[in-house]
């Protein structure tokens, strides 16, 4: 294979090892100690993961796309089944929750290998 055949898929490597939890740099390494810890650095390749910090970016994205889903969802729901109010907060809460709760690691993730990729770090306080 050609040089220009190996590097076609290298600038979505990293965002894509973010996405899975794995340090964007080589792709091995946790990048999560906990639910959503950052671990201070990889475990293989040892990039320090104290000067990259996602914010609330992550938090931000996974609200709107997560309301935009279940907000439009209950919407049809009333509309079509015109259900009783504690039925849509037995069923619309803990769905919205529970798509809020998945989305936020994945986010974090790639928020954080973004960052990685392009070499912004966390300014001196």
């Amino acid at each position: 294979m050609s040089e220009a055949g190996e590097g076609r898929g290298a600038p979505l490597a990293p965002f894509l090892r973010g996405l899975r939890g794995r340090c964007a740099r080589c792709g091995e390494g946790a990048l999560f100690v906990g639910f959503l810890k950052l671990a201070p650095r990889c475990p293989v390749c040892g990039y320090d993961l104290t000067t990259v910090d996602s914010g609330d970016g992550p938090a931000v994205f996974v609200i709107l796309f997560a309301g935009f889903i279940v907000v439009f969802a209950a919407l049809i729901t009333e509309l079509i089944y015109d259900p009783p109010v504690w039925v849509d907060l037995a069923v619309w809460l803990p769905i919205g929750a529970a798509v809020c709760l998945g989305l936020l690691r994945p986010m974090k993730g790639l928020m954080i290998a973004a960052q990685m990729r392009n070499r912004g770090e966390r300014p001196p306080p």
